[in-house]
């Protein structure tokens, strides 16, 4: 053979590139992060190979979009990080994405192990596995570059399936710099075939529900979240509808069938909760948000609950469920459908008369508030003009935090569609605003509204700078009353710092917006408020409008003071 003859050459590849390439094989094509060592090469050769990568200025505010982005998608939503201080910075996220069930990954650098091990001191050095195990699903670390498209795979996997919810990926700074043969390469990695396979409920566990069912008198559904995540929404409607029972929506599954439905019981909600019988949740869980299934708001009639769940260990949680149905949501609603019959009767006529007219009422007493025009303007006023906007436009996206802010909110603003409503979730979580926001807007390609307390646009204010870079059709209502819950209150001891829960009288939040090339104004008005979120609606530029509500309008801890403590201790 001659030496001139030429030999063939070996391909490589290398960790960034597999990695790249294992998201994109499943169908991963949008990440949120926060650039750094040792993962910043990583986002450009990402972005250079079509990915969306998003850039924010913290990494919790990218966590939050991660999340928010896999309840909207049910694809795990990404999110990287740089080390330790970075990866820390997105733990609440991941916690947060797996207490409410939303699939996310958490992708984040780390150091070595061979240094982390022996605790040699290396940049950042952190033994990043061991902390997040605790906070989600299910943790991996990948130390070999053949092995990436299989820890893709079990992140995937694991976010999505049964019970979503967060999972961490571990990769040390020297995996993205290996290499290996590239046609063995792209064998190595996995194309993740039904990663969230039905989970079909028992028979008999059917027939015991609608047993249970058709014993009510006063029946009620609740429909939590999860429904809304299931993309189940023709079945939960043609099951409601059917069965003609009242329901009752939790925040985030408002809009599953229009608040405005005849059988929505939203605005009768204690009515509902104390008097009903018969209880069936779809996607909602017996917590702190339903009071446990007991005490006051619950009444003192005996009760009756069915349960519609994927993870059996949350059955009996709180309260006796009598009839539990374990599966995914979307073949327990269509197999309860299919045993429903054709004959199925209606919940008696005095008890749906009975929600209907105090619904009637509250409506009624409720209307007038909504549409007041007090300068400054209090909650009902300012609510009153958005829930117009958001009712004639049906599609746009409500972000909503806060404490007062989010709780009148919840009650004032009708929602129409499913997935339109997004707010703090099962923790209360305050700072989810912005990357929320962001992501719905990414995500889903439709005008955003968020209304923010002017506490919770604290938490992740700077990402308005975001909005603009990336030019997203975003409109942000700061509700400024100049304090948190109120701002009135004072420094009993008479010294000069202000009370702990006081921010700077009229603060302009609106030129920060200016000041990062988007739109901002000034609102003191139901009428100008109205007028500036409609052109920004129309307009989709990037706006924030400096909303000024009555320091005195709010009340401590929205709707669940209760849950503070009382000092019973008065001192002399």
């Amino acid at each position: 053979m001659a030496d001139t003859e030429t030999q063939e050459t070996t391909v490589l590849t290398d960790g960034f590139h597999l990695l790249i390439d294992a998201l994109k094989l499943n169908d991963i094509d949008t990440m949120y992060g926060v650039p750094g060592i040792p993962i910043t090469d990583f986002g450009r050769m990402a972005q250079g190979a079509g990915m969306r990568v998003l850039s924010f200025r913290h990494e919790q505010n990218a966590g939050y979009a991660a999340a928010i982005a896999g309840y909207l998608t049910k694809k795990p939503g990404i999110c990287l990080t740089v080390s330790a201080p970075g990866f820390l910075n997105g733990l609440t996220a991941l916690a947060h994405a797996t207490t409410n069930c939303f699939p996310m990954i958490l992708i984040s650098g780390s150091s070595e192990r061979e240094i982390v091990d022996l605790q040699q001191g290396d940049y950042e050095e952190m033994d990043q596995l061991a902390i997040a195990k605790p906070l989600c699903k299910a943790a991996y670390r990948v130390l070999h570059a053949e092995d990436i498209g299989i820890g893709i795979a079990r992140a995937i996997r694991a976010a999505v399936s049964g019970r979503p919810g967060g999972v961490y990926l571990d990769l040390p700074a020297k995996l993205f710099g290996q290499t290996m043969d590239a046609e063995s390469g792209a064998k190595s990695l996995v194309k993740v075939i039904d990663p969230a396979p039905r989970q079909i409920p028992a028979p008999e566990s059917v027939a015991r529900a609608l047993e249970v069912l058709k014993s009510a008198k006063r029946p009620l559904v609740i429909l939590g979240k999860g429904a809304a995540y299931a993309q189940a929404d023709d079945d939960i409607r043609a099951f409601v509808e059917k069965s003609g029972i009242p329901y009752l929506p939790m925040s985030m599954a408002k809009g599953l069938l229009p608040d405005t439905h005849p059988q929505s019981a939203g605005p009768a909600r204690s009515l509902v909760l104390k008097e009903s019988d018969v209880v069936m949740l779809i996607g909602a869980r017996m917590n702190w948000l339903l009071s446990h299934g007991k005490g006051k708001s619950w009444g003192d009639k005996p009760k009756k609950f069915i349960q519609i769940d994927i993870e059996p260990r949350e059955m009996d949680s709180n309260v006796e469920i009598a009839a539990p149905l374990v599966g995914d949501i979307g073949s327990c609603v269509s197999a309860l459908l299919e045993s429903m019959g054709d004959n199925w009767a209606p919940p008696p006529a005095d008890w749906t008369g009975m929600i209907s007219e105090k619904v009637e009422t509250n409506v009624a007493r409720m209307a007038p508030r909504l549409q007041n025009n007090n300068i400054p303007m209090d909650y009902h006023g300012a609510l009153g003009a958005l829930r117009t906007i958001i009712k004639e436009r049906p599609e746009a996206i409500l972000v909503n935090e806060g404490a007062n802010t989010l709780d009148f909110a919840r009650s004032i603003i009708d929602m129409y569609q499913p997935r339109k409503r997004l707010d703090v979730g099962t923790w209360g979580v305050m700072g989810v605003g912005m990357g929320t926001a962001i992501a719905a807007a990414v995500e889903t390609g439709k005008p955003v509204l968020a209304v923010e307390g002017d506490s919770a646009f604290g938490f992740s204010g700077m990402e308005i700078e975001t909005i603009c870079r990336y030019n997203l059709p975003v409109c942000v209502v700061v509700f400024n009353n100049g304090g948190i819950y109120r701002g009135t209150d004072v420094n009993t001891s008479g010294g000069p710092d202000v009370a702990t829960t006081v921010f700077v009288k009229d603060a302009r939040y609106d030129k920060m917006m200016e000041a990062f090339g988007g739109v901002g104004v000034y609102a003191t008005t139901p009428d100008e408020l109205s007028r500036a979120v409609n052109a920004a609606m129309e307009s989709g530029q990037p706006t924030l409008v400096n909303a000024v509500i009555d320091e005195n309008a709010g009340t401590e801890s929205g709707r669940i003071g209760n849950l503070n403590p009382q000092s019973v201790v008065s001192k002399k």
